[in-house]
């Protein structure tokens, strides 16, 4: 796990991390994701963009074994992601997104989400989607939480 400096405690959900959460198919993994889900919630260190919010409905709704109904994803997205939201769509970010894309060449959506981060002061964001280990504008470390675990697996 990464150590997060005491200065600024504040860490960043991907998408993924939520999603994980939800899969039975991937218990190591849905372990670790919900450790830092609750830790998230419980310290108040936690946060996500509103694009976070928007693609796990996206993927909560369509693309699990067993989907959940809307009813289920409003449920979850007020309980879990709502009090973790710090970052909404905004001219500033698209611009910080689009410059990160042309000096990282991650993907756009990618972008969106260290965009956000940096925007919400984080200093670590969790993915598994970015490379590990990458520190961003001298300030964000991208941490892939799901290493130590692939790690356990192949032991």
């Amino acid at each position: 796990m990464a150590t997060l400096h005491s200065e600024n405690p504040l860490f960043f959900l991907d998408t993924n991390i939520f999603v994980y959460a939800h899969l039975a198919s991937e218990p190591r993994k849905k372990l670790r994701a919900v450790q830092l889900l609750e830790q998230a919630l419980a310290s108040h260190t936690g946060c996500v963009s509103y694009q976070v919010i928007q693609e796990f409905a996206n993927v909560g709704l369509r693309k699990f074994a067993q989907c959940f109904s809307v009813h289920e994803c409003k449920q979850f997205i007020d309980a879990a992601m709502q009090p973790l939201n710090r970052v909404a769509s905004s001219p500033e970010l698209l611009e910080a997104a689009l410059n990160l894309h042309d000096e990282t060449r991650y993907s756009f959506y990618d972008c969106l989400v260290i965009a956000a981060a940096l925007q919400a002061g984080a200093n670590v964001l969790y993915t598994e989607d970015l490379q590990h280990n990458q520190l961003i504008d001298g300030r964000l470390r991208i941490v892939n939480p799901f290493l130590a675990v692939a790690n356990e697996a192949s032991a």
